[in-house]
């Protein structure tokens, strides 16, 4: 079993080397991400302040807090509670999961390339499956950014501080954290799918399809 580098000097190997850091970059900005909503409440002063944290997977409908505020004409404080809503695991996890399995597919095609490359070129089944499997984490890394992008939209939707006020009224003052972090997720998410999809041409020169075609043109 030698090693081979001969792929890693050709765009299929430096694309899978390209792949697998930009899907570990997509995944790990939003399991990282830890974001919060303060809010001010109650006449009193200094006022009532509170924090609702929220992170991934991002199920806010279970994100909720009371708040106490002093009464001035009762000795026990008023309670009141917040919370947000909306619940965006489904999307979250499906655009997490497909930048795993992505990770993962990248590992396994770089050991091949690295260390079965004379095989890869004698079967013709390989170039084929590795043509066939990373159009479908094409299609996935499309399908799922896509779906996280309208997630996050409404997450900021959930927590815009003006819609938070509109709902409790009697909040004082409302801060949302930034969204930067799940901001370039989406970016990285649409970029992943444009590497993938730009990878199979290059894969598609390795098929029997296209080698079949080049013979035929050169018989003509």
């Amino acid at each position: 079993m030698n090693v081979s580098l001969a792929a890693f000097r050709e765009p299929r190997g430096v694309m899978r080397a390209l792949q697998l850091v930009f899907a570990i970059c997509a995944f790990s900005t939003i399991c990282g991400y830890e974001g919060n909503v303060t809010v001010k409440a109650c006449t009193s002063n200094p006022p009532v302040q509170s924090t609702l944290k929220f992170s991934y997977p991002f199920v806010l409908s279970e994100v909720e807090d009371t708040i106490k505020c002093p009464s001035p004409t009762t000795p026990s404080p008023t309670e009141s509670t917040i919370y947000l809503t909306g619940d965006f695991h489904s999307d979250s996890q499906f655009f997490v999961a497909s930048g795993v399995l992505a990770f993962l597919y990248c590992l396994g095609i770089i050991v091949v390339y690295g260390l079965f490359e004379e095989n890869y070129q004698s079967n013709s089944m390989l170039p084929l499956a590795d043509f066939v499997l990373t159009t479908v984490l094409a299609v996935l890394w499309l399908s799922s950014s896509a779906a996280w992008a309208n997630s996050l939209s409404a997450i900021k939707s959930v927590t815009e501080p003006a819609s938070l006020r509109d709902q409790f009224k009697f909040l004082n003052e409302v801060y949302t954290a930034s969204f930067s972090s799940l901001n370039i997720s989406v970016l990285l998410g649409f970029l992943n799918f444009f590497l993938w999809a730009s990878d199979l041409w290059f894969l598609y020169k390795e098929t029997h399809w296209f080698k079949m075609r080049q013979e035929s043109a050169g018989g003509v």
